[in-house]
Order: C-alpha cells, then sequence, then structure tokens
C-alpha cells in the first residue's frame, strides 16, 4: 500500500522564493495553460522573472503548497501604495470602483496576486488554504483581488471562502471583476443587508467586523483551482 502524500501549507519571504523558483515555475505553467487564461507554457519563464521584482514590493508575502518536497501550489500578495498605481489593471479598476471607493477599500491593503495549484492537486482545498495562508497577515483584516469572470471555478473558491464580488464591472477584454475578503468582503455585506448607502460602506472596518472576520478563519474551507 502507497502511504498518502501529506501536503503542507507555508508563508514564505522574499528571500525564500529561489527555493522554490522552480516549482512555482512549473506550476504557473500547468495552472495557466488550461481555460480561461490558456496561456503559452513559455510565459511562466517570464513570470518567474516578473516574481523576482514583485518580492521586492513593500508587504510582500507569499504561500507555498508541497506535497513530498514538490510544489502544487502557490500564491504572493502585497501591500496596495496609499497612491493607488496607474499601471496595469490599475486604472481600470479605479474606473470602475471611483476614487472614493478605490481609496477605502483598495489602498493600504493586502492585494493578491497570483493563485495556482497544479492540476494533480485539485480538489484537496489546497487553494483555499494558500488563500488563508497567504492573507493571514492583512493589515486590520482588509485584502482584495482580481479574477475573470470567465474563470468559474475561481469565483466559486472565493466566494464559498467568503469573498465578496463587487458587481461594478472592470473596462476592459478580460472580463476582470474586484472581489473583497476578510473585514471588507463582511462590512460591505452589512452594509447591503441593511439598505446602507455607499457612504456606510465606505468607511473603514470597525473592530465588530475585524472580530467577525477572526471567527470566520477559524472555519475550514475547501477549495478548487483559481487565478486572481
Amino acid at each position: 500500500m502507497t502511504a498518502e502524500v501529506r501536503t503542507e501549507v507555508r508563508t514564505v519571504r522574499a528571500g525564500e522564493l529561489d527555493r522554490y523558483a522552480d516549482g512555482i515555475r512549473e506550476v504557473y505553467a500547468r495552472a495557466f495553460a488550461a481555460p480561461p487564461w490558456n496561456e503559452d507554457p513559455a510565459t511562466a519563464d517570464a513570470y518567474a522573472e516578473r516574481l523576482a521584482r514583485d518580492a521586492l514590493r513593500p508587504g510582500f508575502t507569499a504561500a507555498v503548497a508541497t506535497a513530498g518536497g514538490t510544489v502544487t501550489g502557490f500564491a504572493t500578495a502585497w501591500i496596495t501604495p496609499e497612491v493607488f498605481p496607474a499601471d496595469r489593471s490599475y486604472g481600470q479598476v479605479a474606473e470602475a470602483l471611483g476614487a472614493g471607493r478605490t481609496r477605502s477599500w483598495l489602498c493600504g491593503a493586502l492585494e493578491v496576486n497570483e493563485l495556482a495549484v497544479a492540476p494533480e492537486a485539485h480538489g484537496a482545498g489546497v487553494g483555499a488554504a494558500l488563500l488563508h495562508t497567504v492573507t493571514e497577515a492583512a493589515p486590520e483584516g482588509r485584502c482584495w483581488l482580481l479574477t475573470s469572470v470567465r474563470a468559474e471555478a475561481a469565483l466559486r473558491l472565493y466566494e464559498r471562502t467568503g469573498w465578496r464580488r463587487i458587481g461594478a464591472p472592470v473596462p476592459g477584454a478580460a472580463a476582470l471583476v474586484v472581489l473583497l475578503g476578510g473585514v471588507l468582503s463582511i462590512r460591505v455585506g452589512q452594509a447591503a443587508a441593511s439598505g446602507a448607502v455607499h457612504r456606510k460602506a465606505l468607511e473603514r472596518p470597525h473592530r465588530g467586523a475585524i472580530r467577525a472576520f477572526r471567527q470566520r478563519r477559524e472555519v475550514p474551507c475547501q477549495a478548487s483551482r483559481t487565478r486572481p
């Protein structure tokens, strides 16, 4: 009988990334070759170079899943600057949310950039474990991400683990959507349930929302492969 290989998920700091670089590159190539991303596996080399630059961003953190010494998934995140960027997809996000919500929800929050799980590790809770680990130290429990509306498995994972999709569509052909996690999800959900105006939803989270977020995180979640 073959012994079951245990999957371990741990936080990885920037200085430790080299140890996992080959495995991360392999997972990226295999995970994002599938729909809706349909990326050429060769783009994994470009991602490895970008990851080295991303690791220099303020507040950078990563989580890596391994089984028997092999990388089976990873997630990366960093703190969104207080002055919201305009490059990459940031400009479209700001256009979709408006200045007030962008500043209140996203600036200074933890931004999940990538999350990928190797195909053979799907359905084992790896994605949810990576998401939990990489967002564990989010400032005031505030975190957010982007994914495609075409990434149905990704959206199911996020919504199952308590993230809230924002209805404002992000302009552009990529069909992106903003999701809020942690206390932001709770706060916006409470505002929607009470019929509160946008101004209430824009407020920074109060202690009650932070306490509810911490209690929610204690509940284990199942996962599927996703990409923010």
